[in-house]
């Protein structure tokens, strides 16, 4: 069984608060695992050398739409002309941008078609080039509520439960639920409160029953509430947090994606190609949403790194390495960034047994920088290779 040995470079493995200098790991080739690290060297039947750089393990997105479409050329997600084919098309493209760039597994929360349940299944299976996948299949919302097009509708405990379960039946690891309304659409705000907290809570239960997760879309106030009282695993975007909300995110010991590059995709990158209406409400809670994250970053509640892609000028390419830098400029030090990228989606996709960490028993999935992000998170952003299960991304 052949083996190969990485060596001289300095390691952040996800469990510690530095980089270790002189550093090395031995992985099995057939397998992708890491079956040996330590300091100085050791033995195997090839040796890579990584020249004193600095290795990381791969990035985790825990919020992306693979099949939008970024480019403009084809079928925004959710389209009424949008084809299984096409959305396959679109996804595989962004999968393969995704882990080009660091990102070496991803949360799905919001597919046409299922096409992320599929592509999951390839991944595993070592058909396509793609993060692995953590699926969730179509999103439950309100009838008439945020992204509702590409969802089930649901408007009551009942409908919620029988939703859950047919997504869960169809393969999603993971429930998306819209507790609010949001930015994107037209006649609603991210105040809105959408799916009840009983609503939510009855498809909770469903996914914990069956050992998955949840996870809902929440960004006013009431709304992040609900949500984390229903017992979902992590709130996406919270704009609007106050002391009592900080609270119950400690207590419940719930993950806040913040999801910053959404926001900032619009409110900086979007004059002249969004509607005004999406302009006026991004720039209007842009401080807050930032204001918010840095808040919950302080009282050490976790995080983990997601850039909702897909939404306006938010790509698969490197906004996933920006959004750490987003998150620094919000109030997080770079460490807590590293580990929201890391650690952290790990534990919230609950595949921290194989992913996450750069320790024996763990795959290979890992990132070489030129110099070290605690110093400055920009250089995430820069130049870097790639390796998935020890196999280099060309």
């Amino acid at each position: 069984m052949a083996k190969t040995l990485y060596q001289n470079f300095s390691l952040f493995d996800g469990t510690k608060d530095h980089f270790e200098t002189d550093a090395y790991f031995v992985v099995d080739d057939e397998t992708g695992k890491i079956v040996e690290a330590g300091t100085g060297s050791s033995e195997a039947d090839r040796t890579v050398d990584l020249e004193n750089k600095f290795v990381m393990p791969g990035m985790i997105n825990a919020h992306t739409h693979i099949t939008s479409d970024v480019s403009g050329k084809l079928e925004p997600l959710g389209s009424p002309k949008l084809t299984p084919i096409i959305a396959t098309k679109i996804a595989l493209d962004n999968l393969a941008d995704l882990v080009k760039h660091g990102v070496t597994y991803i949360r799905d929360v919001g597919a046409d078609f299922d096409v992320d349940i599929e592509l999951s299944k390839l991944e595993k299976g070592g058909h396509i080039l793609s993060p692995g996948i953590c699926a969730s299949g179509r999103p439950l919302a309100m009838t008439g509520g945020h992204f509702c097009t590409i969802g089930y509708e649901v408007d009551s405990p009942d409908e919620a439960r029988k939703a859950a379960r047919q997504a869960l039946k169809n393969g999603a690891d993971n429930i998306k639920l819209m507790a609010t309304g949001g930015v994107s659409f037209g006649g609603e705000s991210p105040d809105d409160v959408q799916l009840t907290e009983d609503e939510l809570r009855a498809a909770v239960i469903e996914a914990h029953h069956k050992g998955r997760t949840a996870n809902a879309h929440a960004q006013g106030t009431e709304g992040i509430k609900n949500a984390v009282r229903a017992g979902v695993d992590s709130v996406e975007h919270a704009f609007y947090l106050d002391d009592e909300a900080i609270q119950m995110f400690l207590d419940k010991d719930t993950f806040i994606v913040p999801t910053l590059i959404a926001v900032y995709g619009i409110s900086d990158r979007g004059a002249g190609q969004v509607p005004d209406f999406m302009l006026d409400v991004a720039r209007e809670v842009k401080k807050a949403h930032m204001e918010s994250i840095g808040r919950a970053a302080k009282a050490g509640i976790k995080l983990a790194m997601g850039t909702d892609a897909g939404t306006p000028n938010n790509d698969f390419k490197n906004d996933s390495a920006f959004e750490l830098e987003l998150m620094v400029e919000a109030g997080c030090t770079p460490l807590q960034t590293l580990q929201s990228a890391t650690i952290n989606g790990a534990q919230l996709l609950k595949i921290d047994n194989e992913y996450g960490t750069l320790e024996p028993g763990k795959y290979a999935d890992f990132i070489v920088l030129d110099s070290n992000p605690l110093d400055n998170i920009k250089v995430v952003q820069q130049d870097k290779r790639v390796f998935k299960k020890g196999k280099e991304i060309k």
